[in-house]
This record gives structure tokens, C-alpha cells and sequence, in this order.
């Protein structure tokens, strides 16, 4: 039984990470963090950005719940209690971060591997992921997740909506 709890914990986690990493990307990197994130909507070669900022934010959080969870940090240093569903919920924004980079970083923007998808969901990922890009500016704006893409016929309309409201300047391309 603390095993199903345990492995609950952790997947529910992950989970909840990806309506965490959906708001924070939405209202904070899309607002008042946009100058950490703007340069990740803008072309570039550097290997890093400054958006890389926020992967040190997550692991910070993963960090954070692991040392709740641990008897020698809570016990040793603090005389408090560890909090063990702590440990569970750090594993699963842990994983989160792990396919986080994996999905964004590598297979969208492609910078640790070459692969481009020709059909199914990992190309969804894409096409939803590309159609977020193809607004000018911290505006309007579609598809803020990273591991859950909806439709991109959806999102193209929802631009089109965006750029006749005047909400959205889209970059040329995305009318392709």
C-alpha cells in the first residue's frame, strides 16, 4: 500500500506540474518575467538563454521538496519533523522537469537532437508549440503547455481571432 501511495504521489505530481508550468508560462513568463523569457522567443545562437533561468527555478522547487522530505535535513539541521509526502512530490516535478526537456527542448526546439515528427502526438507537440512562436511580443499568444497540445486547427483560429481583435502581431510565417 505505501508503494501505490508513494508511486500516486509522485504521478499526480507530475502531473499537477504541467497546469503549474502552463500558468507560470501564461502569467509570469508571458508577464512581469518576460525578461527572462524573451529571449527564448526571439532567434539567437547561443547555447543558453536567459529562459534557462526558469529550469534553475523548477529544479529549485524539486530541491526544496525532496529537503522537506528528509529526515537528515529536517531532523539534522532544522529539529523538525521530515515531511514525507515531500520526497514523492519533489521525484514527480523531478520527472516533470526530466520530460519537460526532453519535449520542449529537445524535440521542439531541437537543441539536443534531430528529429522532426511526421505524424502522431509528438507532432502535435510541435505544431502546437511552433504556433505559441508565432507571436510577436509577450501578448496574445496560444498553447502555454508544454506536455498537452491541443489541435492545432484550434489554436490557428484562436490566433486569427487574436490578430483581428488586435491582441496578437503574428510573425509573417505563422500565416503559412
Amino acid at each position: 500500500m505505501d508503494f501505490v501511495l508513494a508511486l500516486s504521489m509522485v504521478l499526480a505530481s507530475a502531473a499537477a506540474m504541467e497546469l503549474v508550468a502552463w500558468a507560470s508560462h501564461k502569467y509570469v513568463m508571458h508577464g512581469f518575467g518576460w525578461a527572462w523569457h524573451r529571449d527564448h522567443h526571439e532567434p539567437h545562437d547561443n547555447l543558453l538563454e536567459k529562459n534557462d533561468l526558469y529550469a534553475l527555478v523548477g529544479a529549485g522547487i524539486s530541491i526544496g521538496m525532496f529537503a522537506l522530505g528528509s529526515p537528515l535535513v529536517m531532523g539534522g539541521l532544522f529539529g523538525l519533523p521530515a515531511w514525507w509526502p515531500g520526497t514523492w512530490i519533489g521525484l514527480g516535478v523531478l520527472i516533470y522537469g526530466v520530460i519537460y526537456t526532453l519535449i520542449h527542448d529537445g524535440l521542439v526546439h531541437q537543441r539536443y537532437f534531430r528529429w522532426v515528427p511526421k505524424r502522431g502526438y509528438a507532432k502535435r507537440l510541435v505544431q502546437a508549440h511552433r504556433l505559441h512562436h508565432a507571436t510577436i511580443g509577450k501578448e496574445g499568444g496560444v498553447s502555454f503547455g508544454f506536455v498537452i497540445a491541443r489541435d492545432p486547427a484550434v489554436l490557428k483560429r484562436e490566433l486569427a481571432a487574436q490578430r483581428r481583435a488586435g491582441i496578437a502581431v503574428l510573425r509573417e510565417a505563422a500565416d503559412d
